[in-house]
């Protein structure tokens, strides 16, 4: 590659700053990543309790089929082809406490097979849905960095899903399940706190594991993002460890650098945020460049909600559990004073070997919530009040457990308890939020825009510039980012 010379300041070293590092390196610009953390990652992590590994982000990868087009994105920024993929066999199971039982298939023959001898009252709306997923494998996502008229061929080929995309997307989850009479099957769609999610993200994502490119990757997300981390620093870049970015510095309307808690200042000649919008937006940018393109998402956007995590190390082979289970309780948990649960989400991670030592079985329950002031405000005023709600909410949790696994308590050897308020701690994201703007019929899959008006040399990416985030939104939105840096500046694209 042909050096520039010039430098790109990069806030924020999760998947999307990882990802424009790789980008603007391979187009000749000196990358440097800082972020506040002690590693790379921000939402898509995993940690360490003694033997045990927990994972907070990675259900599966888009983009894990090797002959489909999110396959060859991923292998622009990382060696792909080094991740270890587990195709799984369910999507998910839904029970409630007095064991009916319903389990969702990936492959969509078998599901429906499935669904018609559970609910053959509902023959009518179950082969729609696995009419629609047959026809959505086919679809893949447009290229970001080609122009509509080189996306011809992609949009030629998804012309056959429009009308299945068009009907599912004007309708949230929630609504789709009313569609059915059995109960479980409503309660897959339309329970829990995303029950507002677009219909659409929930069959898109059953499509795209039934076609075999939505696999789970070995070691989660920080398989992905050490490997990501790793072009990076081959091809030259730097990330910057405990480098927390307060301030964006702008010189007659252009990003010139940033400077850090600390003081240190940096210059550059492009910054590119990579952490969430709000933060950026108003306090890094002192809520300068705003317009109605700018702040109306952050006045009338839906984020993806916050959340509890119980994780547990238990000295238990749990291969015969689900891998990803939704418990209808009988009696509502409480998690907050706002908060009330009727369901909860475990995940046993007996598919994955590097989580937990071999007979053992790392396992994590997700708590959905919105009441983040309020674990932010008992972790900063009462701590040993807030340590006292994550162990009885870890109880709770556990007594869940054990009802269904009967001993399981007992085989409990390591307990985490992550809450809103560790969240907004290690990553900032705004509203403790597991991901961004939640993809919802009204906001649609349009990206936000990635510019300010008004300030030049600057750019935002990730998850909040590209409604309904996940991992793929890193590349999808870094990748395009680079690409119109590099023709401002005059600077060949390239991905070599």
């Amino acid at each position: 590659m042909e050096k520039t010379g010039r430098k790109v300041a990069i806030v924020g070293g999760g998947i999307a700053g990882l990802c424009a590092a790789v980008y603007a390196q391979k187009c000749g610009y000196q990358a440097e990543v800082f972020e506040m953390h002690d590693m790379a990652g921000g939402l898509a992590m995993s940690w360490r309790r003694g033997a045990f590994t927990f994972e907070t982000c990675l259900h599966w990868l888009y983009g894990s089929n090797p002959h489909r087009a999110m396959y060859a994105i991923w292998r622009e920024v990382f060696d792909i082809e080094k991740l270890s993929l587990v195709h799984p066999r369910e999507f998910a199971r839904v029970e409630t406490e007095d064991g009916d039982s319903l389990a969702i298939a990936t492959d969509v023959d078998r599901l429906e097979k499935e669904l018609l001898e559970r609910a053959p009252q509902d023959e009518k709306e179950i082969r729609r849905l696995t009419s629609t997923i047959r026809r959505l494998q086919r679809f893949e996502m447009p290229d970001p960095g080609k122009n509509w008229t080189r996306n011809v061929p992609a949009l030629w080929r998804d012309l056959f899903c429009v009308p299945a995309l068009r009907s599912a997307s004007k309708m949230t989850a929630y609504e789709y399940g009313q569609r059915f009479t059995d109960p479980l099957i409503r309660s897959f769609f339309a329970g829990g706190e995303i029950s507002g999610l677009s219909a659409i993200a929930v069959i898109i994502s059953l499509a795209w594991m039934g076609a075999g490119d939505a696999d789970y990757a070995i070691g989660g997300a920080q398989s992905i993002i050490r490997l990501i981390e790793s072009r990076l620093l081959s091809l030259g870049g730097q990330v910057r460890f405990g480098a927390k970015v307060e301030r964006i510095v702008v010189e007659g309307d252009a990003a010139v650098g940033i400077e850090l808690a600390g003081g240190e200042t940096v210059k550059a000649d492009w910054v590119i945020s990579a952490a969430d919008g709000h933060t950026t937006i108003y306090d890094m940018l002192g809520g300068k460049y705003l317009d109605r393109a700018a702040t109306k998402p952050y006045s009338e956007m839906e984020t993806f909600p916050s959340y509890l995590q119980v994780s547990l190390g238990v000295a238990l082979d749990l291969r015969e559990q689900p891998a990803h289970l939704t418990r209808i309780l009988a009696s509502p948990i409480e998690i907050d004073p706002e908060t009330v649960l009727d369901q909860v989400s475990f995940r046993f991670f007996h598919f994955d070997p590097t989580f937990a030592p071999a007979g053992k079985t790392a396992v994590t329950c997700f708590l959905p919530t919105r009441n983040v002031a309020y674990w932010e405000q008992l972790r900063r005023d009462c701590v040993e009040r807030y340590r006292a709600e994550k162990r009885r909410i870890a109880e709770a949790v556990i007594d869940l457990l054990d009802k269904r696994i009967p001993g399981l308590r007992s085989a409990v050897e390591v307990t985490d308890v992550s809450t809103p308020a560790s969240i907004i701690r290690y990553t900032g994201n705004w509203k403790g939020s597991m991901e961004g703007w939640l993809l919802t019929p009204k906001t649609g899959i349009r990206p936000l825009p990635s510019t300010l008006n008004g300030l030049r040399k600057f750019m935002m990416i990730g998850q909040w510039t590209m409604p309904g985030g996940g991992l793929p939104s890193g590349p999808m939105t870094a990748r395009p980012a680079v690409k119109a840096m590099c023709k401002l500046d005059g600077v060949p694209f390239t991905v070599r």
